[in-house]
């Protein structure tokens, strides 16, 4: 996977509406830190990106994601968790259940 790391920032960014000076604010960089990424080039270090994702409210994992990005609420992720470790058979009689229920 080849990712353009600005390209991702600034389509991250239009999402939210954000300017380079909200990012800026919101990430707690400077604005010449920004502006190099943007109007440079500059490839933002581990930090920076860090910082960036933080304030955009998602992980380096899901920044670097090329699918949907699904947020698990607590409930949703003590469910994964139970249901990795499950049989296949506990899965399968488990998913029968499930559609019992509608």
């Amino acid at each position: 996977m080849n990712i353009d790391i600005t390209n991702r920032i600034q389509e991250l960014m239009k999402e939210r509406d954000w300017s380079d000076y909200k990012l800026s604010i919101q990430a707690g960089l400077s604005q010449s830190t920004v502006a190099n990424i943007f109007k440079r080039g500059t490839a933002p270090t581990i930090a920076t990106l860090t910082s960036i994702c933080d304030a955009l409210g998602i992980t380096l994992g899901q920044f670097f994601c090329s699918g949907n990005i699904v947020e698990l609420s607590d409930e949703s992720m003590e469910l994964f968790n139970n249901w990795v470790t499950l049989s296949s058979e506990q899965r399968r009689l488990f998913i029968e259940l499930i559609k019992q229920m509608k």
